[in-house]
């Protein structure tokens, strides 16, 4: 595929997001108004400068990224405005800024490519841990942390002008962050860590200390990440971390124990926090109380359901009776007015972004790039999962967003992050 026909497909992508917004407004009895045009304006402006920058910086740059991150990102524009158009005039803001990141990526490695990174490993960790920091922050300052669900995630700014506080989430960021600090790592000590190990007892184990940086990287996160109850995101890192490891160096090892250590942190989990019992419980059996922990899960099946094979039709649904709609349940909105088909549909968008990250990964020569594009790769398709998962009821809720799709900006951010950086990757080693 030409940049030309990638064009065309972001393109149609925006035509989708401005119909989208205009079907629902003709379901709710709306005329057109300007609603439309700003979707259309923000779709422009985000993916255009995307398409742009990979045509000026990146011209041999994978060009399967940016249609299907379009697609994804107008089906969930589309059903974030159905929910609630104030926070779709947000996300609108949102993109447009994650677009414009996204340029800034791939115009600040146009020369040295994504090996400069390299170099500042430790920088992007010192960086990551700020950012899961920065929840901790006292209530009291006008930056400070903030409670939702019982999760301490987020980092609200105070406005005194505006109808509404800046609020995002800095683990996104970090989790892309501490992405790239694992790749450089596990470049440099990836060899050593595949053949050199110490026998305990009957078993072989990797030699302790190259696993030192990264033992102490992933505490911290953990740590942090435990005392803020964010079991979501310390799911995901985890497999994360495990997944690199297992990437690096090929050995079963690393899977086994991280299987063995996600059962024994899960009970622990179980033992400790009450919010988590409810998560579990609700997953075991939503309708043992509906009205309590178990409504929003029920909901969202609800929704799914009453969707069947096309769906109800843009608008004319009721997703505003799922709770978190418009962030954690996205996917249910989209079951219940698209039905089975566009579930289908975007599930196969996603398994196309996954494969088109392996694929880059496989391709790549460089242990760096390699390790980069399979890191980011395992992070989007992972945070997919587990958040489809919980939504079907096949894996507890996590809490955690969907890339693309949720509304949230810190989210939109780091996914126009990977796609830049899965572009870059993409380029250099066609080049």
């Amino acid at each position: 595929m030409t940049r030309n026909t990638e064009a065309v497909f972001i393109l149609a992508a925006t035509v989708l997001a401005s119909v989208g917004v205009a079907m629902v407004q003709f379901a709710g009895g709306v005329w057109l108004d300007s609603e439309v045009a700003l979707t259309f304006v923000s779709f422009a402006l985000a993916f255009g400068a995307l398409h742009v920058a990979f045509r000026l910086w990146a011209p041999n740059a994978n060009t399967m990224i940016l249609p299907i991150a379009a697609f994804l990102t107008a089906l969930g524009t589309i059903e974030v405005f159905r929910i609630d158009p104030e926070l779709a005039a947000l996300q609108r803001w949102w993109l447009v800024f994650a677009g414009a990141a996204g340029a800034a990526i791939v115009w600040l490695l146009r020369s040295s490519g994504v090996a400069v990174l390299r170099r500042y490993r430790y920088l992007f960790l010192a960086a990551a841990m700020v950012l899961l920091m920065l929840p901790l922050l006292p209530e009291s300052w006008p930056m400070h942390g903030a409670v939702v669900n019982g999760s301490r995630l987020w980092v609200r700014i105070d406005l005194p002008f505006a109808a509404r506080d800046l609020s995002f989430q800095p683990g996104e960021v970090a989790k892309v962050f501490l992405t790239v600090f694992l790749a450089s790592y596990l470049a440099d000590r990836s060899e050593a860590m595949s053949t050199v190990s110490r026998k305990v007892g009957p078993f072989r184990i990797p030699e302790p200390r190259h696993l030192g940086p990264i033992i102490v990287a992933a505490g911290v996160a953990f740590i942090v990440l435990v005392y803020q109850r964010d079991l979501g995101a310390s799911l995901l890192l985890f497999g994360l971390f495990v997944g690199m490891l297992y990437v690096a160096t090929g050995r079963g090892f690393y899977l086994g124990m991280g299987l063995a250590l996600v059962t024994v942190a899960g009970l622990t989990a179980f033992a400790m926090f009450s919010h988590v019992q409810v998560r579990i419980e609700a997953w075991l059996n939503p309708f043992a109380d509906y009205a309590g922990s178990g409504y929003q899960t029920a909901q969202g099946l609800f929704a799914m359901g009453s969707g069947s094979l096309t769906g109800s039709g843009l608008g004319l649904g009721r997703p505003d009776l799922i709770p978190a709609a418009a962030t954690d349940f996205v996917f249910a909105a989209i079951g219940e007015e698209l039905g089975l088909a566009g579930s289908i549909a975007v599930i196969v968008g996603y398994a196309f972004l996954v494969a088109i990250g392996f694929g880059i990964a496989l391709r790549s020569r460089d242990r760096f790039r390699k390790y980069l594009a399979a890191g980011l790769t395992i992070l989007l398709g992972l945070q997919t999962f587990l958040i489809i998962a919980g939504i079907v009821r096949l894996f507890p809720i996590t809490g955690i967003t969907l890339p693309f799709m949720s509304y949230g900006g810190s989210s939109l951010l780091a996914s126009a992050m990977i796609a830049a950086l899965l572009g870059r990757i993409s380029h250099e080693e066609r080049t």
